[in-house]
C-alpha cells in the first residue's frame, strides 16, 4: 500500500475555497490515528474564515500566505509549521505569485466545519 507518489492522488476542488484543491494522501480508513492531506491555494486564492472540530498540524511546502488563527494574523512561508487548535477560527490567503501548498495532518475523529463568511 505504501509508499505512493503524491502525484498519483486526485486533486479535489475545495468548495468553500477560491482556487483551492485538496489531495487526501492518507485517509482515516488507512491509518489508525491521523489523516494527511495536501492543500494547494493558487495565487489570488483563499480559504474563508472557518472552524474545525479537530486540531490541525501543518507543514508549508511552497509559497507564502497570510494565515489568520483566532484574532492574530501571521505570514507563513515554505518550511514553516503551523498549529491550529480545535475550535479555533482560521483562514488563508495566498501572497505572491507562487501557489501556497501545505501538508495538513488531522486526528481520525469526526470533524465538523463551520464557515464564518
Amino acid at each position: 500500500m505504501f509508499p505512493r507518489n503524491v502525484n498519483k492522488f486526485p486533486k479535489e476542488k475545495v468548495a468553500a475555497g477560491v482556487k483551492t484543491t485538496k489531495q487526501v494522501l492518507i485517509s482515516t480508513g488507512e491509518a489508525p490515528n491521523f489523516a494527511m492531506r495536501k492543500f494547494s491555494i493558487e495565487p489570488g486564492g483563499s480559504m474563508p474564515l472557518h472552524i474545525n472540530k479537530v486540531e490541525h498540524e501543518q507543514y508549508v511546502l511552497n509559497g507564502s500566505a497570510e494565515v489568520r488563527i483566532g484574532n492574530e494574523k501571521f505570514i507563513v512561508k515554505k518550511d514553516d509549521v503551523v498549529f491550529i487548535p480545535a475550535q479555533t477560527p482560521h483562514s488563508y490567503k495566498t501572497i505572491g505569485s507562487d501557489a501556497f501548498e501545505f501538508l495538513c495532518v488531522v486526528p481520525n475523529e469526526e470533524d465538523e466545519i463551520t464557515l464564518y463568511e
